[in-house]
């Protein structure tokens, strides 16, 4: 007689080559990258080691794209924030404000479907920061129209959260 084993089912698993163990750290890291790698593995029940070589494979899978600070806008002087809707003629006009990277007052640009072609978050120091900001796109040829919405203030602020 033949012996028949079961088949152990597995957690649901994504597509995206991740496990739990690494959703967790992931987790943590999104809200805490000062962790040390012992005290991620305090939390996830792993050596120090093993929690090095996780998040080295998570780096250069991409799955963290980078660390940083996030600095407190008011503090280092940059009062207001704002986020301007900007819309263009072509896309030579848009690949010319994705060109704008190296402006400090931008802190993100996304481009959208929708009314708007792009979207941007800017912090400056003060209103008239702010309209020479908009002066600069108002110049730019194939300028539409903007729109700025700005933030009387902010509740939640964080990067993608992963479950």
């Amino acid at each position: 007689m033949e012996k028949v084993t079961k088949h152990v089912r597995r957690k649901r698993h994504l597509d995206d080559g991740l496990d739990a163990m690494d959703r967790k750290l992931l987790s943590l890291l999104a809200e805490n990258a000062e962790l040390s790698y012992g005290e991620l593995g305090n939390k996830i029940h792993l050596s120090p080691p093993a929690v090095h070589e996780r998040v080295k494979r998570l780096r250069t899978g991409g799955f963290i794209r980078a660390t940083v600070a996030l600095l407190d806008g008011p503090k280092i002087g940059k009062n207001l924030l704002a986020f301007v809707h900007l819309e263009t003629s072509n896309w030579e006009t848009t690949r010319r404000v994705l060109e704008m990277t190296s402006s400090s007052a931008i802190e993100e640009i996304h481009t959208v479907a929708g009314d708007t072609a792009m979207i941007l978050k800017v912090r400056t120091e003060d209103p008239a920061s702010l309209e020479k900001l908009l002066g600069t796109f108002h110049r730019l040829e194939g300028f539409k129209s903007v729109k700025t919405f700005v933030a009387l203030g902010t509740y939640l602020e964080r990067g993608p959260q992963i479950e």
